[in-house]
């Protein structure tokens, strides 16, 4: 009987020993896992508790060590339970020409909001605004007034005293534009007296001759000038009209000025004062 006994004890004692230390690690991984508050996640195979709102993943847990999370750094925020080993960046109201300013200010646990500067308005709600527009002012008087999320609407205008400035304001323009034309036209008109209507007498008066040396002086082509004399042979009153056009033309608008000129150098004087 004692043979039996002590024969047996080992075995016994091995099984013991397999069953308490599987209840070793599961008691172990159970321990890791039975006060996670915020939730779980896997690492590696092993399951880790998620880090709470206003804190980050510092080292993730091990078999054999639970995980770490430590607070975020003033500037940055988690609102939700995670297992980053960040934080992320509070929002900035202080964008150049954004027109934005604090609302509420960012903590660990919560980022900041933003909201439109007095007189400003944003319609695309209060969380996504990234820049805010100035309000609309009225002269008719405001319907409804602007608020951080619509703008401004104005009363529709009366008809009468707004619209007689209106009216008024029209026919002033009007006026300036006309005598603006006027001006225009009379300065046109002076400058260029003679080369717009009185071609035929002024090449009358200057002959081809002198038509021919003044168009040599400013540098016409003598081919266009021999074309001249050759379309009309024999009459010279129209030889001297057609140099004149083609001077015109090449001069432009200081035509009347150059042929002036260039007779007194050519010692045409009387012919130029004509």
């Amino acid at each position: 009987m004692k043979t039996a006994d002590s024969s047996n004890f080992p075995s016994w004692f091995f099984i013991v020993g397999l069953v308490s230390l599987r209840s070793v690690d599961l008691s172990s991984a159970l321990g890791e896992t039975q006060h996670c508050v915020d939730g779980t996640y896997k690492h590696e195979g092993v399951t880790c508790c998620l880090c709470g709102a206003g804190t980050f993943v510092e080292s993730h847990c091990t078999t054999t060590q639970p995980g770490k999370c430590i607070s975020c750094i003033e500037g940055e925020y988690n609102s939700h339970p995670h297992s980053q080993d960040s934080c992320e960046p509070c929002t900035s109201c202080s964008h150049p020409n954004a027109n934005l300013e604090l609302d509420v200010s960012c903590t660990r646990a919560r980022d900041a909001t933003c909201r439109c500067k007095n007189n400003h308005y944003c319609s695309i709600g209060k969380e996504t605004c990234r820049i805010c527009y100035p309000c609309k002012e009225c002269t008719e008087g405001v319907k409804v007034a602007c608020t951080a999320t619509n703008n401004t609407v104005c009363n529709e205008k009366t008809e009468g005293g707004s619209n007689t400035g209106l009216i008024v304001g029209l026919i002033v323009l009007i006026v300036l534009i006309l005598l603006g034309l006027l001006v225009f036209f009379w300065i046109r008109k002076r400058n260029q007296p003679l080369l717009l209507r009185d071609l035929p007498d002024i090449a009358e008066i200057i002959g081809w001759t002198n038509m021919k040396a003044v168009a040599t002086r400013s540098g016409m082509l003598d081919t266009t000038i021999e074309n001249c004399r050759l379309n009309h042979v024999g009459d010279a009153r129209e030889q001297t009209l057609e140099l004149l056009k083609e001077f015109v033309q090449k001069e432009g608008s200081q035509a009347h000025t150059t042929l002036i000129k260039t007779l007194q150098n050519s010692n045409k004087i009387r012919i130029a004062e004509r």
